[in-house]
């Protein structure tokens, strides 16, 4: 397979992941932001990683808020602690970026991650200049309907970079089974934080670093 198209998931992929205490920090600003001097711990928890429409409802009617005001707010609160992250060097692009700067195909970008974060990530650092393409979430409940395994990021992506043999490069499972719902390939980067994980989903192919995209991509 010859590849004319190469879309990579973003963190853990092209720059590495924020840590989670940042991110569980920045959630509890939102609450505070919106009057909820004291959540629940637990519901915090809920709302940094893997809030779905139905838990965001559930968490708002316990503190008798908004469900769409606070969830704008959280996307928005907690992109923000990721841009000072990415400005204070704590947060940056994999050592193999560069190693995209002569792969000879289309590239774009597909996150779980706020557009916002994306957009700021895709300004801020060097080596971002060849991606056709970049989606993130819209800041609304909606949008987590559409995080990976949903294949419409990607579809959108695709059809911006006018695509006909495809890649989709991710180091989660949900970014192997997106490529599968959106019909194309797949690579598995393992990342430091993958190294001893067992996959149970499986990808076209298998990558320790971007630079074997160039093999990849020729085969």
């Amino acid at each position: 397979m010859t590849y004319d198209t190469v879309v990579f998931d973003n963190d853990g992929v092209l720059v590495g992941r924020t840590r989670f205490d940042v991110l569980r920090e920045a959630t509890r600003e939102t609450f505070e932001e919106l009057g909820v001097a004291d959540p629940d711990p637990n519901d915090v928890e809920r709302m940094t990683i893997g809030a779905t429409p139905g838990s965001v409802g559930t968490v708002c009617q316990t503190y008798d808020l908004d469900p769409g005001t606070f969830w704008r707010t959280r996307d928005s609160t907690v992109s923000k602690a990721q841009q000072v992250e990415a400005r204070e060097g704590r947060k940056t692009p994999y050592d193999d970026l560069h190693e995209l700067a002569d792969l000879d195909v289309e590239m774009g970008i597909v996150s779980s991650n706020q557009q916002e974060t994306v957009d700021f990530l895709v300004d801020h650092f060097d080596g971002f200049e060849r991606f056709g393409a970049a989606y993130g979430r819209e800041p609304t409940i909606h949008s987590l309907q559409l995080r990976k395994p949903n294949p419409h990021y990607i579809e959108c992506a695709l059809a911006d970079l006018d695509a006909d043999e495809a890649l989709f490069v991710g180091d989660n499972e949900s970014d192997i089974e997106a490529a599968h719902n959106a019909g194309i390939d797949s690579a598995f980067i393992r990342r430091p934080h993958r190294d001893d994980w067992d996959l149970n989903v499986w990808p076209t192919w298998e990558i320790d670093s971007l630079s074997d995209l160039h093999d990849v991509c020729s085969t």
